[in-house]
């Protein structure tokens, strides 16, 4: 007989059924707040804390980038407020969203701020937890997939490799006002990252491409765009570092849209298990290598 399976809906009785269980689920305290990674979109990627947090919240202060399917595990009593923050569109001030948290916190909410991907990865988690330690706001952490992770494995592209790389490098596309983030050591990454993740980076693609081609990065490497990671409209683009900007153009492929620059884009060939469930037929050698894969 197959194990009962803890049912994931909302409110406080399946919390107490996984308590029963044995899963050692944290109280949500009033007067709380909990810094919440969302994970990439799918529903599924979801941390058991995570889910725990949504069953016991008062106040949910979510992200643009957090799934509807994802609002819907929320107690059916909670309050969902919006207060995403998108490139190039009109959004809240980052100070305004900590002091909206630290007002909710004050009035004893529990108050659950829920961010896509991982609150500490390009998420500015860090700046609204130091924000609650200033007002003396007691406050937890619960990690969430990044994208540039879980994301890229949903298109069938591993992050590392033991036959392309072994090192990885995740940069945000953009800084404070939307520029170029120019201050970055280019140098460096180009030469020093065999495979580089660039989160937030669509609008400036043709500046990022240009910098790395300028500090060696070969024009022919291959480069991967997967939109709407995890989602059912996940869309992926295969391309080059020196025609990803054409193709991008030419496709009309939108943000949000998360970026691999590496030879691992090449490993899809053979790991891109959603295409498989659709028919496409998988190379289990896409790298062409004639090494012992047994070895070590």
């Amino acid at each position: 007989m197959a194990a009962d399976i803890i049912p994931l809906g909302a409110g406080s009785g399946a919390r107490e059924e996984a308590l029963q269980r044995g899963l050692d689920l944290p109280r949500f305290e009033p007067g709380w707040v909990w810094l919440v990674g969302a994970g990439p979109g799918d529903p599924g990627l979801l941390t058991l804390h995570a889910w725990n947090a949504l069953s016991q919240a008062d106040v949910v202060v979510y992200d643009a980038l957090v799934d509807e399917a994802v609002l819907k595990l929320a107690s059916p009593k909670a309050k969902l407020e919006y207060s995403g923050k998108r490139g190039g569109k009109p959004s809240p001030k980052q100070r305004a969203i900590s002091d909206r948290l630290i007002e909710l916190a004050r009035k004893g909410k529990r108050v659950l701020r829920l961010k896509g991907g991982d609150p500490f990865v390009f998420g500015r988690g860090g700046e609204e937890g130091l924000a609650l330690v200033e007002a003396g706001i007691p406050f937890r952490v619960v990690p969430g997939v990044t994208a540039g992770v879980g994301g890229l494995g949903y298109a069938g592209i591993p992050v590392t490799h033991r036959d392309t790389n072994h090192a990885v490098t995740f940069v945000t596309g953009h800084v404070a006002g939307g520029k170029v983030p120019e201050h970055l050591d280019w140098e460096a990454i180009a030469k020093g990252s065999p495979v580089i993740v660039l989160y937030m980076a669509l609008s400036h693609l043709p500046r990022i491409t240009e910098i790395l081609q300028a500090n060696g990065r070969a024009a022919s490497e291959p480069v991967a765009l997967v939109r709407n990671a995890t989602l059912k409209d996940q869309e992926t683009l295969e391309t080059t570092l020196g025609t990803v900007v054409a193709d991008v153009e030419r496709t009309g492929f939108k943000a949000p849209a998360i970026v691999v620059i590496g030879e691992v884009v090449r490993l899809r060939q053979g790991l891109d298990w959603l295409g498989a469930l659709s028919g496409k037929v998988l190379d289990a050698n896409p790298l062409g290598l004639k090494a012992d894969r047994d070895a070590g």
